[in-house]
C-alpha cells in the first residue's frame, strides 16, 4: 500500500507543477496612469445641472484604469416647493450634491486616433440644503438638511489621442442614487442621464 500511495502523491505533485495558473492579467504587465478635469451636463429636480470635478488612477496596460473620481454641483439649484415650505426660507433655500468613489475604466483600441472607454463609478454621495440671505451670506439652518445616498454611475464614451500625453474624452452615462432621505429631495430627483467632457493628461 505505501508504494501506492507514493504513486498517487507523485502524480498529485506533478499535476500541481504542470497546471498553469489562470488569472485576469498575464504576461508582462506595463504600467500607466492619467488624471483630468471633468464636467458634466445633467439634471436635478428637473432643472438643469453642471457638476465639475475629476477623476484619474493606475492604467494597466494601456486599457484597463483603476481609480478614482469626485464631482459637485457647480451651478445654483434651489430647493422645491416642499422644502421652501417645510423650512420656511422661500426661494432662498439652495440645494447642494456631490459625489466620488471607485473608478474602473475599459479603454478598447487604445492606439487607434478615435477609439472607446467603458467606464462604472461606484461610491457614495451627500445632498443638503443651504439658505442665502439678502446678503448672499451663507449658512445652515440648524435643521436635518443633509443626507449621504448611494450612488453608480456607467459611462460610455469616444475618446480623441490628441498627444502622446493627452486624450480628450466625451460621452453619456446614468448617475443612479440610492438612499436619499431629505425633505423635498428624492433619489429620482438625483438621478438623471448626464453627458460629460473630459481631458486626459498624463502616461497612456
Amino acid at each position: 500500500m505505501k508504494p501506492l500511495k507514493a504513486i498517487v502523491l507523485t502524480f498529485f505533485i506533478c499535476g500541481i507543477s504542470f497546471a498553469q495558473e489562470e488569472t485576469l492579467i498575464s504576461g508582462p504587465v506595463e504600467s500607466g496612469g492619467f488624471g483630468g478635469p471633468v464636467v458634466k451636463f445633467s439634471g436635478v429636480s428637473d432643472k438643469f445641472a453642471v457638476f465639475a470635478g475629476g477623476y484619474g488612477g493606475w492604467l494597466i496596460n494601456h486599457t484597463f484604469m483603476i481609480g478614482g473620481g469626485g464631482y459637485g454641483l457647480a451651478n445654483t439649484i434651489r430647493a422645491g416647493r416642499t422644502a421652501q415650505i417645510y423650512y420656511g426660507t422661500g426661494d432662498n433655500l439652495r440645494m447642494q450634491f456631490g459625489y466620488g468613489g471607485l473608478v474602473l475604466e475599459y479603454i478598447g483600441l487604445p492606439n487607434n486616433l478615435v477609439h472607446y472607454t467603458i467606464s462604472t463609478l461606484v461610491g457614495a454621495g451627500g445632498v443638503n440644503y443651504d439658505y442665502i440671505n439678502n446678503y448672499m451670506n451663507v449658512y445652515f439652518d440648524g435643521y436635518d438638511h443633509n443626507s449621504p445616498c448611494f450612488v453608480l454611475e456607467p459611462n460610455v464614451g469616444l475618446e480623441l489621442n490628441v498627444t502622446p500625453f493627452f486624450r480628450i474624452n466625451a460621452g453619456v452615462g446614468y448617475r443612479l442614487v440610492r438612499g436619499t432621505d431629505l425633505i423635498g429631495i428624492s433619489d429620482a430627483d438625483l438621478s438623471d442621464f448626464s453627458g460629460y467632457l473630459t481631458l486626459k493628461f498624463g502616461k497612456f
